[in-house]
């Protein structure tokens, strides 16, 4: 069985003016079926054929380069076009704000420091919120397509929230202007599927 790009849960459109068409549609179609079909070559003829991501993932120091890149590539944006909706920004409510609120002192407080590691992450990578094994909160960000996920990552557990900040996620909006395009991703974060990951 091999993976296939998975679908918009909304058109390519539905999320400007914050998130603008033409990137959505070259970061879906190109970046991600890219990430795809590369990976799907990576892995025929290895022992992780026919297994799903999160077994790839787990065990990805063992393997090579096209497989942790596009292994994260595929896993990475399948959740990122989840983690934005139309209906989406504001603020979560219940457990999970007073779980942001607990861990970061408040939502403002976790926005800035969520916001500062995509800012400074150097070159493209990601920023992610993580929920550890002790069911704690940390912000953190990687390298490239790396994740939380990977059996060798520096930090590891379930990733509830992340922001692509390779430079294809933003620049034919956006430029250079990579703290505009975080400011953006905050009004389109869809909280509903953040809160089901934390819940899992």
């Amino acid at each position: 069985m091999s993976f296939e790009l998975p679908k918009l849960p909304y058109a390519y459109d539905a999320l400007e003016p914050h998130i603008d068409a033409r990137t959505m549609e070259i970061h879906h179609s190109k970046h991600h079926a890219g990430y795809t079909n590369n990976l799907n070559a990576a892995l025929t003829g290895t022992d992780l054929e026919g297994k799903c991501i999160g077994e790839v993932l787990a065990s990805v120091s063992k393997h090579s380069a096209a497989v942790r890149n596009n292994g994260g590539g595929y896993y990475n944006h399948d959740l990122f076009w989840k983690l934005m909706s139309p209906n989406g920004g504001g603020k979560p409510t219940g457990i999970f704000l007073k779980a942001l609120e607990d861990n970061f002192g408040s939502f403002e407080q976790f926005k800035d420091e969520f916001s500062k590691a995509a800012a400074t992450r150097f070159g493209s990578g990601w920023a992610w919120l993580v929920k550890l094994s002790d069911g704690s909160l940390k912000i953190c960000s990687t390298p490239n397509q790396d994740n939380p996920l990977m059996d060798d990552a520096e930090v590891k557990g379930t990733p509830i929230l992340g922001l692509d900040v390779w430079e294809h996620a933003y620049y034919l909006k956006f430029q250079n202007r990579r703290p505009d395009y975080i400011s953006e991703f905050f009004e389109v974060v869809n909280w509903e599927e953040a809160f089901k990951r934390f819940q899992d």
